[in-house]
């Protein structure tokens, strides 16, 4: 496929994908206890994310996608207090962005350390890479099982010529 292709290929993908890649959550059964907002707010956030890479912006995990990582996290195991800072940081931006309100104060964080900015952008990071590698191999699965189709309708008996015999 010719590199042009391959780009418009990509960014197909990209796009589709603000809708069909997973939500990645903490491994701990928590995923589907993930609040209606949040998971709009996903797709919103990914939608300008997605925007934002294709005018070369590096692209990232979003600050929804993160907030739902460690909302799932903290769920399952105590998060330390550096996570717990980010977490609070995280879901106040989310929060007050997408359901228009202000966090409580008492829970409220507003801003981050050098080293919890590092970790926050390290999670992001990997966030994205995680979701485009499940997308990629997704989408490994479907072209095999087509493949696969294809071949089973090959050898099918429809697939066979059809003669006609003509006894005397």
């Amino acid at each position: 496929m010719p590199p042009r292709d391959k780009i418009l290929e990509k960014g197909i993908s990209d796009i589709a994908g603000i809708f069909t890649d997973p939500i990645i959550v903490y491994p701990g059964g928590w995923g589907d206890s993930l609040p209606d907002w949040l998971r709009q707010a996903i797709t919103l956030e990914r939608l300008t994310g997605t925007a934002m890479s294709l005018k070369g912006q590096e692209p990232t995990g979003t600050d929804a996608e993160a907030c739902a990582y460690l909302y799932t996290a903290g769920l399952t195991a105590p998060l330390d207090s550096d996570w717990a800072d980010i977490y609070l940081y995280i879901a106040t931006l989310t929060y007050e962005k997408h359901k228009k309100t202000e966090m409580p104060s008492d829970i409220a964080v507003r801003k981050l350390n050098d080293y919890q900015e590092g970790e926050l952008k390290r999670l992001k990071r990997w966030l994205y890479e995680r979701r485009i590698r499940e997308r990629q191999e997704q989408d490994r699965i479907e072209r095999r099982q087509q493949k696969e189709a294809d071949e089973v309708k090959a050898h099918s008996i429809e697939a066979l010529p059809l003669f006609s015999w003509r006894g005397k």
